[in-house]
C-alpha cells in the first residue's frame, strides 16, 4: 500500500471507479438530468427501483402516456434516444441491476477449461448479429501481450494460445479512515489473471477480428459452478457473477452485475470485468489483468488509440441519500456505485472503446470551501472545472491519466 500511496500523490495512482459490494445497492437511475456548470440536480439511486413512472406528480395516470420516443421514431431514429439497451446479446433487469449473457466454454492449449462471455467486437457485421457492441477501436489495442491469440475450432470453441486466472482468492476491501475512507487501507482483488492472460482474443483463423471475452470461470467442470439459481461461489467465479448456469452443452448463461454511470449526462449502465492495477481490480471487484497495461493510454481519441477516457472522482460528495453523493470515497463509505464520468457510449460517440484509460479527478480544497463540490455528470463539465482549477489530479498534481487500464464494456443506457 506504500507504493500504491506514493503513486497517488504522483498522479500515477491506480485507481478506478465501479459499484463496490459492500452493500447490495439496486444500481438503477432516476428521473430526469439538469445539467448546470457547477451544481446538478440529477437522478438519486435507489435500492432495486427502476426509474419513476412518468405519473409521478401529475394528474394523470400511467395509461394516460405514450410510448417513449425510442419505441416510436423511425427507422434508426431510436439510436440518438433511449432508454436503449447496447449490449442486446442478454436479458437486462433494470431493477437488479444485471444482465444474463450468454457462456461459452473453450479451452487453453493444454485442455483447461476456459469459461468466458461475448461483449465487445472489431467485427462490425458479427457485432450486429450476435448484439455485441462494435468497437473499432479495440483494432490497436493488439500491442505487446495485450490480446491474445485464438483460434476457432470445428466445433465452434475457441481455444486460448495462453492465459489463466485464479479465482480463488477472496477480494479485500479496507476503507481509509473518515473522513477520507479514499484510498483504501487494503484492496485485494478476488481474482488475478496471469502474464499471458488478457480478455481480449484475436482470432487468427476467423478473420483477425478481436473480440472482448472475459473470462468468468477457469479450469473447473460444469458441475463445480452450476449455481442456477444464486448463492454463487466466488472463489471458483468472477466476483461480479450474481448466477450461473452451464447448460450441459458448452454453453449456458452467467449473469453479471453492473455499475451505474455517465456518458456526457446520459445515465447508464456497463460492467467492469478487468483492470490492469490490482488496487483497482479490487475496488471494482474485477480480474487484475496486468496484460493490459500494455496498451497505450493518454491518447484518446487520437489516430490509433484505443482507449476511451474514465473519470472517478476521488473527493465527491457522501451520503446514501445526499442527492450529489459521487466518488471513491463515498462508494466505500456507502457501499453505492462511485457514479463515475466516462466518455463515448455506442450510437452517441464514434469513439467508443470498452477500454478505458482512467484519469483520477479530485477536488481541490477551494472548491470544497466554497461549496463548489457537487455531482458531476458529463465529460466536458468535468473538464471546464479541471480547466478553471476547481478539479486537479490527486493533491493538487497535474491532471491526466494515471496509467491504468479498465476494461468495462458497456450494457445500457436510460437516456
Amino acid at each position: 500500500m506504500k507504493l500504491f500511496r506514493s503513486r497517488v500523490n504522483r498522479l500515477s495512482a491506480r485507481l478506478a471507479g465501479r459499484r463496490l459490494r459492500m452493500g447490495r445497492a439496486g444500481g438503477v437511475l432516476i428521473a430526469a438530468l439538469l445539467v448546470s456548470q457547477i451544481v446538478v440536480p440529477s437522478f438519486a439511486q435507489t435500492d432495486g427501483e427502476s426509474p419513476p413512472d412518468p405519473s409521478v406528480g401529475a394528474d394523470i395516470p400511467r395509461s394516460y402516456f405514450g410510448p417513449m420516443p425510442s419505441e416510436s421514431l423511425g427507422m434508426d431514429q431510436e439510436r440518438l434516444v433511449g432508454p436503449l439497451q447496447l449490449l442486446r446479446s442478454g436479458k437486462l433487469d433494470e431493477k437488479k441491476g444485471t444482465i444474463e449473457l450468454p457462456l461459452y466454454r473453450g479451452q487453453l492449449r493444454d485442455g483447461r477449461a476456459v469459461w468466458f462471455i461475448l461483449t465487445d467486437t472489431t467485427d462490425e457485421a458479427n457485432a450486429h448479429a450476435l448484439g455485441l457492441n462494435h468497437a473499432a477501436k479495440m483494432t490497436y489495442s493488439d500491442v505487446g501481450d495485450a490480446v491474445r491469440v485464438g483460434r476457432l475450432e470445428a466445433d465452434t470453441s475457441i481455444t486460448f494460445d495462453g492465459g489463466a486466472v485464479d479465482f480463488s482468492p477472496q477480494r479485500t476491501l479496507v476503507p481509509g479512515a473518515a473522513p477520507n475512507f479514499f484510498p483504501p487501507k487494503t484492496a485485494r482483488p478476488g481474482s488475478v489473471g496471469d502474464a499471458a492472460y488478457s480478455p481480449l482474443v484475436r482470432l487468427e483463423n476467423a478473420g483477425n477480428h478481436i473480440y472482448n471475452a472475459p473470462v468468468v470461470a477457469f479450469d473447473v467442470k460444469e458441475s463445480q459452478i452450476r449455481f442456477c439459481k444464486g448463492g454463487v461461489d466466488h472463489s471458483l467465479v468472477h466476483d461480479r457473477v450474481v448466477k450461473i448456469c452451464p447448460d450441459g452443452n458448452g454453453g449456458g448463461t452467467v449473469t453479471i452485475d453492473l455499475s451505474t454511470i455517465f456518458s456526457f449526462a446520459k445515465p447508464s449502465l456497463y460492467m467492469s470485468t478487468e483492470a490492469s492495477d490490482p488496487v483497482v481490480a479490487a475496488l471494482d471487484s474485477g480480474t487484475f489483468a496486468p496484460a493490459l497495461g500494455d496498451i497505450q493510454i493518454g491518447r484518446d481519441d487520437s489516430a490509433f488509440s484505443a482507449i476511451e477516457r474514465l473519470f472517478p472522482i476521488a473527493n465527491g460528495p457522501i451520503g446514501k441519500d445526499n442527492p450529489q453523493r459521487q466518488g471513491l470515497s463515498s462508494a466505500l463509505a456507502d457501499g453505492l456505485d462511485p457514479l463515475n464520468v466516462i466518455g463515448g457510449v455506442p450510437t452517441v460517440a464514434l469513439d467508443y472503446s470498452p477500454l478505458w484509460d482512467l484519469n483520477l479527478a479530485e477536488w481541490t480544497p477551494e472548491a470544497i470551501r466554497r461549496g463548489y463540490r457537487a455531482r458531476v455528470i458529463d465529460e466536458f463539465q468535468l473538464l471546464d472545472l479541471v480547466r478553471k482549477g476547481w478539479i486537479t489530479g490527486p493533491d493538487g498534481a497535474r491532471f491526466g491519466s494515471t496509467g491504468i487500464v479498465v476494461n468495462c464494456p458497456i450494457v445500457h443506457r436510460f437516456l
